[in-house]
This record gives structure tokens, sequence and C-alpha cells, in this order.
């Protein structure tokens, strides 16, 4: 299985970590009698050989060797290696020879894969129908062989894949097979209905969805649902795994988000997917999931509900209202779950605020969450009320800044609730002016604290702030950003920070200086104090500094004309974000938008990510932002988010957007 193995120059070839020397050690691996090693090489062989879905030469020279791996039925877990091989050979990366070549090499020799489509190993015979359809150039052949497999299979995982497999035959060959491709869809449709069982009648629907959606019942979410109950009364009396009683560990909550019935939530992302922009109908079958008696299938709801929730805006209501309902579950992933979910939708969170409240109010326990390492941080259900902007969060942490253990990041939290805040401030402020200068993590202390005076423009917090700036010690980049903070918040207390400016002014010639001359500029609102030190910024090598000062720039509007031959060559940047911060600065110090308007709509369209920035320059502009009315129409008017980051960020960026667009188009932005 291995011959050949030691006449590759492996040692020449490469992978994600440099010499692929140790790569013959990994195919051994595979090969191993004992199960850790050989799932030790797997993870490898993932990390390094074919890192991140990279196909490197030696990735290359791997395929031969895993050929002959799977072949050999004494070799265990070969499932593992046929799945590596179909994601090596199933790259999409576009114009990568390498990748090419593993897929030519792989189509050469897929006859390999025939015979173990009736392997004696279930596990094999699951990963095989996707090589088949990927691989064997034969349609005819492809297709004969999927219907025969599912004629004589037995196993339930098994003719799931099958199924799945049919959908991607038909999605591969439609284009160029249509005779093939229509009896791929005549198996789907007639694996859709009874007698067979609800899983694979789930898996069926989900396939025909995506490839052939006018065969789809005109009940489907209906019929979706009621299968998905049946398929979970089967589940439970063949028994499953609940998190049972124990510690909170680390690692038992990260256990408890992953989900525990993975075939169950393949089944419905595969048909959220295939659903796509039918909403309406998605939120039917959310609330089926989130309904459903078993709390796995209520878990892997709560999952799905955030995908929808992350790229579609309308409809977030009723499935956030039910997520809230999934606190008390006693069941500890599922609970988890929503925590996790309700933390990421800022305020599309209000809907379940109630839930939110009452698990902070009767379980203090969970207010503040103890990592096994590091500072304590606030727990998910405190920081979700706060992130949802609901006033009753504020007593809460209240008490949490009075008490012994004040979470690090709590201050984070306080931008988001707005002047609901404001009775923190004193508190903020006295935990501020008690962070030890000699820290060895001032940042962590301190920056929290910073963002939330300045979002409070807690003005007298002034001395707290400028103690910082005079008392920390020369040092790490972490203190440098306690300064830029620090620098921050004495600009959003504008004039009654002129205590300040001798500080601001001796950070002029630092690191610091675009901070600390926007600071000045907010401050003072003299130009010719600041000008200079943006223009000489504005010529830097940095282009992230060059960015910040063009966006001070922006704010000193036509004082800044004098930056106007900077600002033109940075239009012309190949960096999306200096472009359009150079476009928004020159606009504002021009009132002519003749040349901006060309690189403002050319940067909204092809780069989603600056549309915040754009909105907030027409925003500013009042009606001299008319010109780009429409782009914020249009994007109100958008179902889809511009974004769809995870971890809530696209959620909140996404209705900061909204927010922006709504108060230009209402002429109410602030110059």
């Amino acid at each position: 299985m291995f011959r050949g193995i030691d006449e590759v120059d492996w040692a020449s070839l490469r992978h994600a970590y440099g010499s692929a020397k140790d790569v013959p050690g990994l195919l051994r691996g595979l090969a191993s009698a004992d199960p850790a090693e050989r799932q030790t090489a797997l993870d490898a062989m993932y990390g390094a050989v074919h890192h991140q879905g990279a196909v490197y030469d030696s990735t290359l020279a791997c395929v031969p060797f895993l050929l002959a791996l799977v072949v050999r039925e004494e070799v265990p877990d070969r499932e593992g290696v046929v799945e590596l091989l179909v994601s090596i050979g199933d790259t999409g990366r576009p114009r990568d020879d390498l990748a090419a070549g593993a897929r030519a090499a792989l189509r050469a020799r897929a006859e390999v894969f025939v015979p173990l489509a009736g392997d004696a190993d279930a596990g094999v015979r699951r990963a095989v129908p996707g090589a088949l359809v990927r691989f064997l150039d034969r349609p005819a052949r492809v297709l004969a062989l999927l219907r025969q497999r599912i004629t004589v299979e037995r196993d339930d995982r098994v003719l799931l894949a099958l199924t799945e497999s049919l959908g991607l035959f038909v999605r591969r060959h439609r284009p160029d097979g249509v005779v093939h491709a229509a009896e791929a869809v005549r198996l789907l449709t007639e694996l859709s209905g009874p007698p067979y069982g609800p899983g694979l009648r789930l898996a069926a629907l989900g396939q025909l969805a995506a490839c052939a959606p006018e065969l789809l019942p005109a009940d489907l979410v209906p019929t979706a649902v009621h299968l998905l109950r049946d398929r979970s009364r089967q589940r439970a009396r063949a028994g499953h795994p609940y998190d049972g009683p124990g510690p909170d560990t680390l690692a038992r909550r990260l256990r408890r988000l992953r989900p525990s019935d993975e075939e169950g939530s393949r089944l419905l992302r595969t048909l959220h997917c295939a659903l796509d922009g039918r909403v309406a109908d998605r939120i039917a079958l959310l609330r089926g999931q989130l309904t459903s008696p078993d709390p796995l299938d209520r878990c892997n709801g709560v999952w799905m509900s955030a995908g929808l929730l992350r790229e579609w805006r309308t409809g977030h209501a009723e499935p956030v209202t039910l997520i809230g309902t999934q606190l008390g579950s006693e069941e500890g992933r599922l609970h988890d779950a929503a925590v996790s979910v309700l933390v990421e939708l800022f305020a599309l969170a209000a809907p379940a605020a109630d839930h939110l409240h009452a698990l902070v109010t009767y379980r203090p326990e969970l207010r503040v969450r103890h990592g096994e390492r590091g500072a304590p941080t606030l727990g998910g259900p405190l920081k979700a009320l706060a992130r949802a902007g609901d006033a009753r969060a504020t007593p809460v942490l209240a008490e949490l800044l009075a008490g012994p253990v004040v979470p690090n990041d709590l201050g984070l939290v306080i931008p988001h609730l707005g002047r609901a805040a404001l009775p923190l401030a004193p508190a903020l402020r006295r935990r501020l002016a008690r962070v030890p200068l000699d820290a060895p993590d001032p940042h962590e202390r301190a920056v929290p604290l910073l963002s939330a005076l300045a979002a409070l423009g807690d003005a007298e917090s002034v001395p707290a702030v400028s103690r910082l700036l005079r008392g920390l010690p020369d040092g790490p980049r972490r203190r440098e950003t306690v300064t830029e903070a620090a620098v921050r918040a004495l600009g959003a207390f504008g004039s009654a920070a002129r205590e300040a400016i001798p500080d601001l002014r001796g950070l002029l010639e630092t690191d610091c200086a675009v901070a600390a001359a926007d600071a000045l500029w907010s401050v003072t609102g003299d130009a010719d104090a600041v000008l200079s030190v943006l223009l000489r910024e504005l010529a830097g090598s940095a282009s992230g500094r060059r960015r910040r000062a063009a966006a001070v720039l922006g704010r000193l509007g036509p004082a800044a004309r004098p930056a106007l031959p900077g600002l033109r060559g940075m239009a012309r940047s190949g960096d999306p974000w200096e472009r359009v911060t150079a476009a928004c600065a020159m606009w504002r110090a021009t009132d002519e938008p003749e040349q901006c308007l060309p690189v403002l709509r050319s940067a909204w369209a092809e780069h989603p990510g600056t549309r915040r920035t754009v909105a907030g320059c027409v925003a500013v502009l009042g009606p001299a932002g008319t010109p780009l009315h429409d782009l914020l129409r249009a994007e109100l008017a958008s179902p889809r988010r511009h974004r769809t980051d995870r971890g809530g960020y696209g959620i909140h960026q996404d209705l900061e957007l909204l927010r922006v667009c709504r108060e230009a188009l209402a002429g109410t932005g602030h110059r």
C-alpha cells in the first residue's frame, strides 16, 4: 500500500507548515492499528497537507497512497480517508493548478470507488457516493450505481448519503445531462414519500428544494415538521445522549454548543439553505423546530435561527421569542445554545428580553462567568440583555460595579444601553481612577471603561482619563491601546475636556498623533492646531494611519483643502477603505461631489463593508448628500443584510447601517 513512498522526495515538497518530510509518517499513521494514532494522523493531514482546503504539491503526491489505503479492507477508519480525498478533489479554488491536478488524478482513478460502494464497512459506503458523483465522469453509470445501492442498502445513514448524492448529481449534470438529471429527480421524488422513513424523506425534500423546487409539496413546511417529529420519536426510542448533571466546565460548555444530533442538524440545515429567501416558510419551519417536544430538535432550531437572522432583516420577532423560551430548559446544551445566539443578536434580542431578565434576576450565578483561566467576564444572559439595550440591565450592572468582582468587559456593553446607563457613570469613573498605572494588563481593565465613559459623554471623568495619559509608563503596544482609548474619550467630551489640551498636544509627535489630532479638533475646533500633523500622517506609509488621518481631515470640512492633492491620490488607491475615506473627506472639504460619486458608488456595490462609512458621510453632508440617497433607499428596502459575519457583529453593523441610512434620509445627520 505504500510501495514507492520512500522514492518521493518529500523534503523538497511543501505543506502549510513548510517541508513535507513528515508526510510519510502521517500516511503510515492512517493505517496504524492504534485508533489514537490514526485520528492524530488524519487531523494532521487536514491541518498541514490540506490546510483550510488548500492543495499543495505534497497533497497531490499523497493522492496515490490515499487511494491505495481505501481499497485495503484491513485498514480501519477508511471512511475518513475517503472523505479526505473528496475534500481534496472538491476544492473550489479557481485558477489553482495543483487543485486542478488533484481533481484530474482522482478522476483518472475514479474506478477505485466503484466496488467501495458495496463495501462491508457502512462508513465507507456512506462516504463513497459523494466521490462517485464528483469523480466518475460517466453520468449514466453513476446514476445506475446510486439507484442500485438505494435498492439494496439497509443502513439509514448510508441511504441518507445516497440521497444527498442524488441531489449533488442533479446540480452537477442538469446543464449537460437533462435525461440523467430528470431520472435523479424522479428518484428523489420517490424517496420523499412513503414508505420511506422520516429521516430519508426529509433528506429527499431538502435535495428537491435545492434542485427541483417546483416538485415540492404545497404543504412542505407542515410535512417537514411532521417528519421531523416522527424522526425524533424514533430516535428517542433508540436512545440518545443528553448532557447530564455535572460541573459547568468550559469543556462541557463547548461540547454542548455542538449539535449532538448532527444528522438532524444537517437535514434541516439543507432544507433551510435550499429555501433561502422563502423567509416566511423558513420562519414557519423554525416555529416547528423550536416548539418540538424534543430538546435536540429545539437546539438545532436555535442554531438555524441564528443563520436566518444573520442573513435576513425581516421576521425575527417570533423565532427570537421562541429562543427566549428555551432559557428555562434544564437541558444544558439547549440553554447554552439559546444564550449564545441571543448574545450575538444585539438589539434583535429584544423580544427575548423578559426571559433574559428573569434569568439574570433569579439566577445571579449567571451574571459573571469565571473562566478556568483569565479574568472574569460578563455572563451571557446579562451581556445579551444589555446589548439588547434593555434598561433593566442597568441596576444589575450597578450591583456588579459595587461588588468585589467586576468583569473587565462590563464597560463594553454600556454603549448599547444609551442614556439608560447614565446612572452608572460615577461608578465607572471610580473604577477607572483605581486602575493601577503599572498593571501588567492596563488595556484589559481600562479600555472598556474608557469606551463606556466616552459613550456616556461623562465629562466629569476627564481627570481620571488624564491620569492615564500622564501616568502610564512607556512600554508595549497594549499601553498605546490605552492611550488611544483615553484620547478618544477626551474627544468625545468635547470642549469640556479643555484641561487636557496640553496632554493632547504632547501626543502629536507620537504614534497616537492622528487620534490626538482628532480629539484636539473636537476640544478646540482649531484646525490650524492639527492640520500640519494630519498632512504629515496622510503622506506616511502606513495605510491604517493614512486612512485615519483622511477621516479626521473630512471632519475639518473646508479647512482641509490643503490636503486635497493627497486625498485625490488616496482616492485612486487599490484599498477600497482608503478610496472611500478619501472620497468622503474630499466631498466634505469641497462640497463638489462630481469626483467623489463614482468612487463611493463603486465601493458601495463592490465592497459592502464600506457602506456604513459612505452612509455616515451622506448623513453628515445633509442636503448635499442627496446624489447618493438612492443607494440608501435601496439599502433600506433590501431584505438581506449587507454582511453576514458570525459572532453578531454582522448583525450589529447592519443595524447601525440601517440607522444611519434613516438618519441621512431624514436629514438628522450631525456635522
